[in-house]
């Protein structure tokens, strides 16, 4: 009867760990190919992760801000884009509105008062922009609508004015009924929905952050709206039959554009230098992100070359060790005592 001695035993034992070291080294080697990352980061680093975790707090910091950047330069954006078309259409309303008062000309005025009308409405459309939800011009009550329609604004200010048979008295009490403090009855009261005294901020670094502080209750925003109203006025009949006053209220009202354009102007330029420093912070950021990224990568990155040639190594051993394994299954006893 043969039998089997130790070394026969430990050969085939140092076989089978052969076999299982070889196929977890060729496991973690293809995997690496693959990510492109090394799986052992603790052999990699020595034992300190205080580096890698160092940046990686880092670039998840600088994605916060980079979510910041973006929001606030679309909420810029969209804040941009409806004071344009507002001062747009104050220009073109103001141009009618003041030709019509050189004229003195009813059917003038009734044009310019129509278009005045039109461009009222289509302002209070573009300032009450809405950005993923937000309205832009609402300060922090973003949920808000800031302003009520145009249509609203009249009928109250025609209630404002009922009675009132110059253009001077009527631009007095239209003019009080948009300045008006809270509490007044005016403006803030009955046709602007949103909050006064916040600024939307953003953070653009450790430290650093910028505000966007415009609302549609702004005086310039109110001045501008006040120029539509005066003009749209006059499509509600107020001092009828008095070509006179009704062409001195249209010029009024085109006065009252120009000068609000301007301050409208003055915010949008403000508004750039906000624009400014969001992109300045949103290049440095990036650029610091992707010097981070170089840093990570050359801890925790598998070099291409070096794994896959250890991979073609690890192959050549384990086609090694399987043609070893299959020539010592072959042996025989006869062989054995030849």
């Amino acid at each position: 009867m043969s039998s089997i001695s130790v070394g026969d035993l430990s050969q085939a034992y140092r076989l089978r760990t052969g076999n299982r070291d070889l196929k977890q080294t060729m496991a973690t080697l293809s995997e690496e190919m693959t990510s492109g990352r090394k799986k052992d980061l603790a052999g990699a680093t020595g034992g300190d992760l205080t580096a890698l975790a160092s940046i990686t707090h880092a670039l998840n910091a600088l994605d916060a801000y980079k979510i910041a950047t973006n929001e606030g330069t679309l909420f810029a954006g969209a804040t941009q884009g409806a004071l344009e078309t507002a001062r747009t259409l104050a220009g073109d309303a103001s141009a009618t509105l003041l030709n019509a008062a050189t004229a003195r000309s009813d059917t003038y005025v009734d044009t310019a008062a129509a278009a005045a009308s039109q461009n009222f409405g289509a302002a209070v459309a573009a300032l009450n922009v809405r950005v993923a939800d937000r309205y832009v011009l609402a300060g922090a009550a973003v949920d808000q609508r800031p302003l009520a329609d145009a249509a609203t604004m009249l009928s109250d200010l025609a209630g404002v004015v009922a009675g009132l048979t110059t253009a001077g008295d009527i631009e007095a009490a239209v003019t009080a009924w948009f300045d008006a403090a809270p509490g007044g009855g005016g403006f803030l009261d009955s046709a602007y929905g949103g909050a006064t005294g916040t600024a939307t901020r953003f953070a653009l670094a450790p430290g650093d952050s910028t505000s966007i502080d415009i609302t549609a209750a702004d005086p310039g925003i109110r001045s501008l709206l006040k120029g539509f109203a005066l003009g749209a006025l006059l499509t509600q009949g107020v001092l009828g039959g008095d070509t006179a006053a009704r062409a001195a209220l249209a010029g009024a009202a085109g006065a009252e554009l120009v000068a609000a354009g301007n301050r409208v102007l003055d915010l949008q330029t403000g508004l750039g230098t906000v624009e400014a420093r969001l992109s300045d912070a949103a290049a440095r950021n990036a650029n610091e992100a992707a010097a981070l990224k170089v840093a990570r990568s050359s801890i925790i990155a598998a070099d291409p070359y070096e794994t896959a040639t250890a991979l073609q190594e690890a192959q050549t051993r384990m086609e090694t060790l399987y043609t070893l394994t299959a020539h010592l299954s072959q042996l025989s006893l006869a062989d054995y005592l030849r």
